[in-house]
């Protein structure tokens, strides 16, 4: 399948009624440990979680290690794959043309909160290079209008992420990401606000389920950093057992 249809395909799975469920992965192991689950459709990679992997904090790692790993992950399945690249660095185009000829179809671009136009500006980029790539690219255009938002209130969130999203909408992403503790009620004037199935929502704990966020008009849900957290607490809590004279559980599956 090539670039285009992959991304095209990606785009499908925003639109579709259902909403779409990423299992974010971290390397090629663990890509394809969820590719091989018969429920996944589409991969999406976790920056703070690649960059955690390099001994980086989340939005440090240098934009040619991230290329790498992505890469590496894209070339590990047929399924489409969509990127965390941060906030673009410092040529969103450029990034994005790196992430499609590493076999990326779509990505999350963070605007950091920062002002309007230099955000649209930063994600009409990302669409553009796409389309000289001949590439429909999947842009999920993040907003960080609650998490970074302070203690402003929580109203003054929603108007900003509304005001953003619709910006980004028009100049072509494909959705808006809005990472944040999500209620039904903000998550209703969201969608309200910018559209049925153009918002994503990260599954945090505390968070809505996916078929509740699906109820409410959301197109996809990722879980970010949390798998990786998931898996590193279990091997955390085997090693404890270890030491303590245990044994490797029963029903371990030769996933590597």
């Amino acid at each position: 399948m090539t670039a285009a249809h992959k991304a095209q395909s990606l785009i499908s799975l925003y639109n579709a009624p259902e909403i779409l469920r990423v299992v974010n992965v971290w390397d090629v192991i663990s890509a394809k440990a969820i590719a091989d689950v018969s429920q996944t459709t589409a991969l999406a990679t976790a920056g703070h979680s690649i960059a955690a992997s390099f001994g980086y904090a989340d939005g440090q790692i240098p934009r040619e290690l991230m290329i790498d790993m992505v890469g590496r992950i894209a070339a590990s399945t047929e399924l489409p794959v969509s990127a965390d690249l941060d906030d673009g660095y410092d040529d969103a185009g450029e990034t994005t043309r790196l992430a499609i000829a590493a076999g990326i179809v779509g990505a999350n671009v963070e605007d950091r909160l920062k002002p309007l136009a230099e955000s649209v500006a930063v994600m009409e980029a990302i669409v553009k290079a796409g389309e000289a790539e001949g590439v429909p690219f999947a842009l999920n255009a993040r907003t960080d209008a609650f998490v970074r938002g302070g203690d402003r209130p929580v109203e003054a969130s929603i108007a900003d992420a509304i005001e953003r999203g619709r910006a980004f909408l028009d100049v072509g992403a494909t959705c808006v990401f809005i990472p944040g503790p999500l209620d039904a009620d903000v998550t209703r004037q969201l969608v309200e606000g910018i559209g049925e199935r153009k918002i994503s929502v990260i599954g945090v704990p505390g968070a809505l389920t996916a078929a509740e966020y699906e109820a409410l008009g959301v197109a996809r849900i990722s879980y970010g950093p949390m798998t990786q957290r998931v898996a590193l607490t279990a091997l955390q809590d085997v090693a404890a057992d270890l030491y303590a004279d245990g044994v490797i559980p029963a029903g371990t599956r030769a996933l590597n």
